[in-house]
């Protein structure tokens, strides 16, 4: 029975109009509670030192460590594989500045990094120091707060 007379059937279509709303919405919510993570740097400033210096002095040895990794004992450039072997080179110099013997008093590692060395690089002069059996060590600052 076909009460409509004139009019054939329509085809039934989607009204998306209101699909695309709710994706809009949802597009919207996860836009705004999504979290985005920073990458950010530690931002430090290195100590300045404003103490007295020391009347005696004991022996000691310098290492530097400049921005690209360079590590220098007694400013002498040093090469290495591992932490073994950084302690090698500072027992060496420890020897060199005594005259080819050991030292009879522990020497005090002095420790100069550039500000933009990685703090992994002082990590292992002070593990190296270790190894060594060199207790004393201290880090090198800018005398009076100039940069």
């Amino acid at each position: 029975m076909n009460f409509r007379k004139g009019k054939g059937r329509e085809d039934p279509e989607i009204n998306l109009i209101p699909f695309i709303d709710v994706l809009l919405v949802i597009l919207i919510f996860l836009m705004v509670s999504t979290t985005y993570s920073k990458f950010t740097e530690l931002q430090i400033t290195l100590p300045t030192a404003d103490a007295e210096q020391a009347k005696d002095k004991p022996q000691q040895i310098d290492v530097t460590i400049d921005a690209k990794g360079n590590y220098t004992v007694n400013r002498e450039p040093v090469s290495f594989r591992d932490v073994a072997g950084l302690a090698d080179a500072l027992q060496a110099a420890a020897k060199a500045a005594n005259g080819g013997k050991a030292p009879a008093q522990t020497p005090v590692v002095v420790v100069n990094a550039d500000q933009f060395a990685m703090h992994q690089m002082v990590i292992h002069v002070m593990e190296a120091a270790r190894v060594a059996g060199y207790e004393k060590l201290t880090f090198a600052a800018q005398a009076g707060g100039s940069k």
